[in-house]
């Protein structure tokens, strides 16, 4: 894969600090049915069905998958900003054999104990990169993907720098026409950092929409929202259909829809944005 020429960082933007990612080595702990749970940072990151790399068990991660089922059948060019476990790339791989990915994932110490202790599937062409998300979005080619995902958390919380215009910028530089951007952005009821993120995404690409939980969109607790963009109108009918056949109750929110939930929003930028809330409690994440 090319290098982009000259990339988008900003000149002026300093390059994210990432050296308090080796504090915590991560842990990999049984589930005590056969797979395994990725924690980082007191939180929980990934689950790892070896046997069954289509078994997704977290919510969001389930929306995700749904999502990325909707797509024509296939391989994909997948770049996934956020690694862990390698649940997704996984799925992708198991759905989608020989599908290329790229994952940028900083934290070296823990790729290389998932490596070891889960290890990827023979013939798979999954590729990671240490690299943080900002610097290895702009290093990518131009059209390289058909699919960026973002699921980053350092600290317990989705980097700043990870949902400004300029970075959003650079996704929908990577993506081919009518690539997919796909984002696990978590917040709290009031939704002021959805409000703002949704003002960037919506800024950036011709169409929006959102799938959550029916008490996320309610407001009765803090959540993930799985955030879809495209330079191209989104299939509604297809990601109706997809949400609402989750195991999880799920719903979509077309961009109108988000429009009016979340109005007022003004969009991230390089010096004047802020990371993502905090996820939810570890046992208040569902678990399918």
């Amino acid at each position: 894969m090319r290098a982009a020429e000259g990339g988008t960082r900003d000149p002026g933007e300093v390059a994210p600090d990432r050296s308090d990612l080796t504090h915590d080595p991560g842990e990999l702990v049984p589930d005590g049915h056969g797979a395994t749970v990725v924690l980082l940072d007191g939180q929980l990151q990934s689950h790892v069905d070896l046997d069954d790399p289509g078994h997704l068990v977290f919510e969001y991660v389930v929306q995700l998958g749904a999502v990325l089922d909707t797509l024509p059948p296939g391989r994909l060019a997948v770049t996934h900003v956020g690694g862990a476990g390698l649940t997704l790339p996984r799925y992708v791989e198991h759905t989608r054999p020989g599908s290329p990915q790229v994952v940028l994932e900083p934290h070296e110490q823990l790729t290389e104990q998932v490596r070891r202790v889960l290890p990827l599937p023979r013939g798979h062409r999954i590729r990671v990169r240490p690299v943080d998300g900002r610097t290895g979005m702009a290093q990518l080619g131009d059209g390289s993907a058909d699919v960026v995902v973002l699921d980053a958390f350092a600290g317990g919380t989705t980097p700043a720098e990870l949902s400004t215009r300029e970075f959003l910028t650079d996704v929908r530089r990577v993506l081919r026409d009518g690539g997919l951007f796909l984002a696990n952005v978590v917040d709290e009821p009031e939704r002021r950092h959805l409000r703002r993120w949704h003002a960037t995404a919506a800024a950036t690409f011709a169409d929006t929409a959102a799938v959550s939980l029916p008490e996320v969109w309610k407001r009765r607790r803090a959540g993930s929202y799985v955030m879809l963009a495209s330079t191209r109108p989104l299939d509604v009918a297809a990601l109706t259909r997809a949400a609402a056949g989750c195991p999880f109750p799920s719903s979509l929110r077309t961009r109108a829809e988000l429009l009016r939930l979340l109005p007022g929003g003004t969009p991230y930028a390089v010096g004047d944005s802020a990371p993502s809330a905090p996820p939810p409690p570890r046992d208040r994440w569902r678990l399918r």
